[in-house]
């Protein structure tokens, strides 16, 4: 590694500066970001391999490309672990993000102008799910759906009574920003009544799923999408999982539909987190992190905030910070300044726009790769309730600052890679 880091640091010593004072950054700051992560060193080293030398346009056994058979190799492993974790017909492992699993997916079952069902960004879906500035807005028809006003839950009569009536080619479903378990079976239904197809996006309770706390889609729907970053703990990208009759389609959707190369030292590192996800000790982390999510929602009520839906089934809360006179862009920074990094998010029905919202997103995945538990995450609510109950005291401020090097000091990241002695200028 030292020889590596030397060479990087000889080469190009401002981007080795960037990469070491990023490493700190990690490890010095509470990472709340429901979407992030912190892979294994082995997920990190199949990553950075000399597999990202390697062209291999194609599918295994089936390359346009000489000198891909350890491509094969990885990439078949990748599928075949992808297949056993999810219980899944058949898994494409190429895609570059989860965006691009979304896009192959809207190719493979609808054709541009056809009519779509997805959840509403402000209630908690995703761009991807048919936002007017993503390419699903602007390729198709959008119908949105979303949570009821009076109590922010999946309004599944709402679902219902729009495919009913708009009839759509597909229905899209899961979040980026719900707390609440999705009843996929139910949208399956719902989908099976109209003749339309079901696309679950599973990127961010991927983890969930695989171990078996929260229901699996992959029983139920014609595509289940997700990325590997987040829950699933594994290196950027994305994945697909289909019947066994949408395969063909699918593949050649995804390449040469709307991918070329794919990146096989991403697809390595995947098969490495998909391994370290059948271990039994993914289980126990996916539990870790759903009670850690717990104890630091409570912690919020008792704190006097207020939680979108009352609170979270999974990993993830969204706290509504207006009663406090704040914006989530404000609470984001305060925050910051504290060393603690959430987003900002809407909420439903929110009047601000997506820049400024009216919430943050708060999510448990890294704290708990740190090894923290319920004890540190009620903790962490404590802090966070100090800082915006606090807003620009300088004192809470320093004070909060101070615990939180307590806490990361405690549960150290990535140690050697802050620690490197790099020649930097």
């Amino acid at each position: 590694m030292t020889s590596r880091w030397t060479a990087l640091a000889q080469t190009d010593p401002e981007v080795a500066k960037a990469i070491r004072a990023e490493a700190s950054r990690q490890h010095e700051c509470l990472e709340l970001i429901a979407s992030e992560n912190f892979v294994s060193e082995a997920v990190l080293e199949a990553a950075g391999s000399v597999f990202t030398n390697k062209y291999a346009e194609g599918y295994p056994g089936r390359r346009y490309y000489g000198g891909c058979e350890n491509c094969d190799t990885v990439e078949s492993l990748a599928i075949e672990r992808a297949r056993r974790l999810f219980g899944a017909d058949h898994a494409n492992v190429q895609p570059h993000s989860g965006t691009q699993a979304n896009i192959a997916v809207y190719m493979t079952a609808c054709k541009p102008g056809d009519t779509v069902l997805g959840m509403r960004l402000a209630h908690g879906g995703h761009l991807s799910h048919g936002h007017p500035l993503n390419f699903s807005g602007r390729m198709y028809r959008i119908v949105d759906y979303g949570v009821r006003r009076e109590d922010e839950l999946l309004d599944y009569e709402e679902l219902a009574a729009l495919a009913e009536k708009e009839k759509p080619r597909l229905i899209v479903c899961g979040a980026s920003a719900y707390p609440r378990k999705i009843d996929f079976e139910r949208i399956a239904g719902i989908a099976a009544q109209v003749g339309a197809l079901c696309l679950a996006d599973i990127a961010h309770i991927a983890g969930l799923v695989a171990t078996g706390l929260h229901p699996s889609p992959v029983p139920h729907m014609d595509f289940v999408s997700t990325t590997t970053h987040k829950t699933l703990r594994g290196p950027r990208g994305g994945m697909i999982l289909c019947r066994q009759e949408q395969a063909k389609e699918l593949d050649k959707l995804l390449f040469p539909g709307n991918q070329g190369g794919p990146l096989v030292h991403i697809i390595a590192a995947k098969a490495v987190c998909l391994q370290e996800a059948l271990q039994p000790a993914f289980a126990e982390y996916q539990r870790q992190v759903v009670a850690n999510a717990a104890a630091l929602a409570d912690t919020l009520v008792q704190e006097g905030m207020r939680l979108v839906s009352g609170g979270t089934d999974n990993h993830l809360m969204l706290v509504d910070v207006s009663p406090l006179g704040l914006t989530g862009k404000s609470a984001q920074s305060l925050l910051e300044e504290a060393h603690i990094t959430a987003n900002k998010n809407t909420i439903p029905f929110d009047p601000n726009p997506p820049m400024v919202g009216s919430g943050i997103r708060l999510g448990s995945p890294a704290l708990t790769t740190r090894g923290m538990k319920e004890a540190e995450m009620r903790c962490v609510g404590r802090l966070i309730s100090k800082v915006l109950h606090s807003a620009e005291n300088a004192a809470v401020l320093e004070e909060v600052r101070k615990k939180v090097r307590e806490l990361t000091e405690a549960f150290p990241l990535y140690a050697e890679r802050r620690s490197l002695d790099l020649p930097v200028a």
